[in-house]
């Protein structure tokens, strides 16, 4: 029992490092002052309804993992299945791994007999697949609809190609490893293109609580690309890593790199505090969801 808790503290102990790594490299570019000065300045209107934007898109995401759970027999009431996506939301941003909180679920789910390792796991990762898919499909269109493309070797014929390649691609995938889920497909992507319209709506309304006038189209397509960053599992939160890609992308689009920073500090904010009913809802006693224990339920 020891060894796998050293490892996870050597874990998130390599996450807080490069995390604070990729900070130091931001702050040392950009002058710390006119980002907190932004922050603290921020409208705070646009800031509630970037709040309501992002937990909006959280609850239809919970959604889409549902259906993935049916999929394999796990039945859980929307009520229970909400909590548990806001518990996994917290525990995501401090467990070693972006998918920590995902882990947790999937423990916690075995542990009440409601489904079997694997398949949960499975279930789990297919439901990020699909978000990341449309994620990366709606990055495409964004970089697509920009009239002047900045002068990256290949851009447009790179966007053009994952546009219409990424989602057949993904199709057929599901169709040759994972057939069983075939029939949630276009449910899921569906749920997973208002997914990240949400997303899209939240820093729409963080960038007009900073005041920050026109080039909006750049902002949000450098906030596709670090949310793809975000999830790879380096850092804490994508702390750090969201404000390298914005500082970085500032070389070929048209935006503000301290006000950028500063956006993706109230984007990180907004889901800290997003999160905060998952650590209520972890100390609960929050009755189990209803229905048969693995042991009842036939073997498909």
């Amino acid at each position: 029992m020891n060894k796998p808790k050293k490892k996870d503290i050597i874990k998130w102990c390599l996450k807080f490092l490069l995390s604070g790594i990729a900070l130091y490299f931001v702050f040392r570019m950009v002058d710390p002052t006119s980002i907190f000065q932004a922050f603290f300045s921020a409208h705070q209107g646009y800031l509630l309804l970037a709040l309501l934007a992002f937990n909006g898109s959280k609850i239809v995401a919970a959604f889409r993992l549902n259906r993935f759970y049916k999929v394999i027999g796990v039945y859980l009431t929307n009520r229970y299945n909400l909590v548990l996506y806001y518990i996994g939301m917290f525990y995501n941003l401090f467990l070693p791994g972006s998918v920590g909180g995902d882990a947790y679920k999937v423990f916690l789910l075995q542990d009440q007999e409601r489904g079997r390792t694997k398949p949960l796991i499975l279930s789990t990762l297919l439901d990020r697949v699909s978000g990341l898919t449309m994620l990366a499909l709606l990055t495409f269109g964004l970089i697509l609809l920009r009239e002047d493309l900045p002068e990256i070797p290949y851009l447009k014929p790179l966007a053009l190609s994952g546009l219409l390649l990424i989602l057949p691609t993904y199709w057929l995938l599901k169709r040759i490893a994972f057939k069983q889920f075939m029939p949630v497909f276009w449910p899921t992507i569906f749920l997973s293109f208002w997914v990240q319209i949400g997303q899209l709506i939240c820093a729409y309304f963080i960038l007009m609580a900073l005041g920050i006038q026109g080039g909006y189209l750049d902002y949000l397509i450098l906030f596709m690309v670090s949310s793809v960053v975000a999830v790879l599992p380096f850092t804490i939160g994508g702390v750090g890593a969201r404000e390298l890609v914005f500082l970085y992308g500032y070389h070929f689009l048209v935006i503000e790199e301290s006000l950028a920073v500063a956006f993706t500090f109230l984007f990180f904010s907004t889901l800290v505090v997003s999160s905060l009913p998952g650590l209520a809802f972890s100390f609960s006693s929050f009755p189990a969801p209803e229905g048969a224990p693995l042991s009842q339920i036939k073997k498909s």
